[in-house]
């Protein structure tokens, strides 16, 4: 998913990659510059207690085809991180159809409803073609499942909820976000499936680029 024409590729994308799991078995590793970046300025981290030291971050859009489709693998993933590693969602906001799902999902976030919603979000725009692409087809899908709309609005249009979008807004701008979906690891690296050659390998980038937070190199 491209900012600029909703395509799944960044900038620059489309470079035959080298890079493969062959060359991972071989102690071949990820290279800066080909397979991810490291960022100039950090970016913001935040860690939700003291035993977690790295942060990581995929950010997304419902709307992504691809990031649909990487889903299962990255939540599989994510319940194998070491315990010393917070991971978390991030969706962008590039335009305003990024940016209504935004407000859906901290909404559901700010509800407690997000684990349980996650999954029926990407498979109502992507299995039923539900594009949710208004506040009434949004209102009409919370409802729908079960939620209280009354709770719902009023989380949707919450403070609360536009203080999660301005931070994910500052967060997707301090890693140079152009397109989705990419990892951010611990404010200092991001790789994308352009960058690491499929969205199943930036996976095995992020796990290089976890340890290479952990050793601070």
């Amino acid at each position: 998913m491209k900012r600029r024409d909703f395509s799944t590729h960044l900038a620059g994308a489309g470079l035959a990659l080298a890079w493969a799991a062959p060359a991972v078995a071989q102690g071949g590793a990820p290279v800066e510059g080909q397979h991810f970046v490291r960022l100039s300025t950090l970016a913001p981290v935040s860690l939700p207690s003291p035993e977690k030291k790295i942060e990581v971050v995929e950010f997304f859009w419902y709307g992504c085809g691809h990031c649909y489709a990487f889903e299962p693998a990255v939540e599989a993933w994510a319940k194998r991180l070491p315990p010393d590693v917070a991971f978390r969602q991030v969706p962008v906001g590039f335009a305003a159809p990024h940016q209504l799902h935004q407000k859906l999902f901290y909404a559901l976030e700010e509800m407690g409803q997000l684990a349980t919603m996650n999954k029926r979000v990407f498979a109502a725009i992507h299995q039923q073609n539900r594009r949710l692409s208004s506040e009434a087809e949004i209102m009409a899908f919370a409802t729908g499942n079960g939620l209280d709309g009354a709770r719902f609005g009023e989380a949707f249009k919450s403070f609360g909820v536009n203080t999660k979008i301005n931070r994910a807004k500052q967060l997707t701008e301090a890693y140079k976000i152009d397109g989705v979906p990419a990892i951010g690891v611990n404010g200092r690296f991001y790789t994308s499936g352009s960058l690491a050659g499929s969205n199943e390998r930036s996976l095995l980038v992020a796990d290089f680029l976890i340890q290479r937070s952990r050793q601070k190199a």
